[in-house]
């Protein structure tokens, strides 16, 4: 009895020391992984907000509000950012990633990816490149007059931070003399006529200037004396720090900058330019594959695309083959219309009849709204069809022969929602992460996300005509066609001429788009090839989901799981939707 008593207390005092054992384990881990994420949460607040003041304002400046300078891009400046983002880097491989909570973990993986992006960008000084197909750095800065001005300390910030442009384009236009000096600037065949989104300040008065907006319409509240002494200054510092900024601005591109730019359109006759295409590639696209790798990806995805072009071109009994179809689209008044507003109520029309299906395939809407506007007429010329965001979708009523309406439900949904209007504020607004999550933008995830809400519309009943459908798979083909396009230019020696003839024969694009478009690619390696790779990778990991769960699949609680990321690696997202898998499919906000 007393030894079966010993044996058993025996056991007992085992299980104990294996039991204490453990607690000390699962103790010591957890105060590594709490040790591991305290620094690593330390080491990304201080970078994001480094990056913010690098990015936006002075050091002093509340960045919430209107700024009150301009960034410092000097050569000095982004060596220095250069050995931050190093430094931030070697910190980051000193935390062990099996350290952290799950949700660090995740977070970890996209905050590495984007240091390691602006390591690259400045490794490869693309700040002595500031200006691609249709943005510049001037041209960025004509977002800010559009802001919410609301007090007089914004006006006051706002004439401080108009006051800046002249050392701003000093130093940006020093970047880019450098630039041009090892032959690193963007083809000339991409700048003919860039000079004149300079031109349309340079030679204006200053009431006629962007600039000026601000002070056409004040708050309530502001008295005529306030009223009348704020546009006074602005007059002033328009008139002599804007105007002569951009008049220096104008003469260099037209004098010197666009004389003097290359004329190989390759990205691998540039300075150390495959390996600089390779960093492009997996800026945008987040992944390794080789430009052979996505020209084929491409080829194959043209063909599929054209196949049930061909259906479509039956259903509507078309005697002819697809160049015939597509000169008939480009050219039959039925398909445009003859005012600008014509097309912008056409464009809301969409953007409402969405508005009646959200639920049934979103669980979580976001709370902000979206205007819609014209392209500026500066830019216009040069730009896209549309481009949406944060509380804007932009539609280009510049040159309306060129605007199908058989392709405007696609590009709305697109640009507005379920499209950029709408994913980019969901993040903004997901207090759940980061604001290095929140406020950035992965292209491969957002652009991906953009092309998969046009595909999307088919499900939703958003294409009400074998047209509309037709014009949704054109731009499929548009984008699948840049996988082909992208790569043909920069790694392949393609002409201007093979790429635009690419385009026209496989989309319905007009030819100012295609021309627009392929000086854009020119001018832009890599960005192009976000889309489709990124859409491709959001249909392969639905398809997956909805095969393992079955009918446990919930449309909404997967479209909620991928737009509760923010904008992430595609490594990432695929990372997430398998957990969406094994826990069962649940909404991200079931718990909420």
């Amino acid at each position: 009895m007393q030894t079966m008593f010993t044996r058993q207390l025996g056991r007992m005092r085992q299980g104990f020391v294996h039991l204490t054992l453990l607690a000390g384990l699962l103790f010591t881990h957890h105060a590594l992984a709490s040790e591991a994420d305290q620094a690593f949460e330390s080491l990304y607040k201080e970078e994001w907000q480094k990056r913010q003041l690098q990015y936006a304002v002075d050091e002093n400046a509340d960045v919430s509000r209107i700024p009150v300078k301009l960034p410092t891009v000097h050569a000095q400046a982004q060596a220095e950012r250069l050995a931050y983002w190093e430094s931030v880097l070697s910190k980051l491989d000193g935390i062990s990633l099996n350290d952290l909570t799950d949700e660090n973990q995740i977070n970890y993986r996209v905050f590495k990816f984007q240091i390691q992006s602006l390591i690259n960008d400045q490794k490869f000084k693309l700040y002595e490149k500031p200006l691609t197909g249709d943005t510049s750095f001037w041209g960025d800065l004509t977002y800010m007059p559009k802001g919410q001005f609301l007090s007089q300390q914004d006006y006051q910030n706002y004439l401080l931070w108009l006051a800046d442009i002249p050392r701003y384009f000093e130093e940006q236009i020093t970047n880019m003399r450098a630039g041009l000096a090892r032959g690193f600037t963007p083809p000339a065949i991409a700048l003919v006529g860039r000079d004149a989104t300079a031109a349309s300040v340079a030679n204006a008065a200053p009431k006629d200037t962007i600039y000026f907006k601000p002070f056409s319409a004040f708050p309530a509240t502001f008295s005529d004396e306030l009223k009348q002494t704020l546009s006074a200054e602005a007059e002033k510092v328009i008139r002599s720090s804007v105007i002569p900024a951009y008049q220096q601005l104008l003469t260099f591109l037209a004098d010197t900058y666009i004389p003097g730019a290359v004329t190989e359109l390759d990205a691998f006759s540039l300075p150390n330019g495959r390996d600089f295409y390779q960093s492009q590639i997996f800026k945008y696209t987040t992944l390794t594959l080789s430009p052979e790798e996505i020209h084929e990806i491409g080829l194959g995805e043209v063909r599929k695309i054209k196949a049930r072009m061909h259906d479509i071109m039956r259903e509507v009994e078309f005697d002819g083959d697809l160049a015939a179809f597509l000169t008939f689209l480009r050219t039959d008044p039925q398909f445009y219309v003859t005012t600008p507003q014509a097309l912008l109520d056409r464009a809301a029309w969409t953007a409402k009849e969405f508005d009646a299906v959200a639920k049934n395939w979103f669980g979580r809407l976001p709370r902000s709204r979206f205007a819609i506007i014209p392209v500026p007429d500066d830019i216009a010329p040069y730009y896209t069809a549309g481009r949406g965001g944060p509380g804007m979708y932009l539609v280009n009523t510049y040159d309306l022969p060129s605007r199908p309406l058989y392709s405007l439900p696609a590009l709305t949904l697109h640009e507005s929602a379920p499209g950029h209007a709408f994913q980019m504020p969901l993040a903004a607004e997901n207090e759940d992460i980061p604001a290095f999550r929140r406020n950035t933008y992965i292209s491969a995830y957002g652009e991906g996300w953009a092309l998969y809400s046009e595909k999307l519309g088919e499900e939703m009943g958003m294409y009400h005509t074998p047209y509309e459908i037709f014009g949704m798979l054109s731009y499929q083909m548009w984008r699948a066609a840049r996988l082909v396009v992208d790569t043909g230019i920069h790694a392949k020696g393609w002409s201007s001429k093979q790429a635009q003839d690419f385009m026209k024969n496989n989309t319905a694009l007009s030819v100012h788009e295609v021309t627009t478009e392929v000086d854009r690619y020119i001018a832009w390696p890599g960005q192009a090839l976000s889309y489709y790779l990124g859409q491709m990778k959001i249909e392969a990991l639905r398809a997956k989901a909805e095969k393992a769960l079955g009918s446990k699949f919930d449309i909404r609680a997967f479209h909620d799981t991928v737009l509760q990321l923010g904008s992430v690696p595609l490594s990432v997202l695929e990372a997430r939707i398998e957990r969406f898998i094994a826990e069962g499919g649940p909404s991200p906000y079931s718990n909420l």
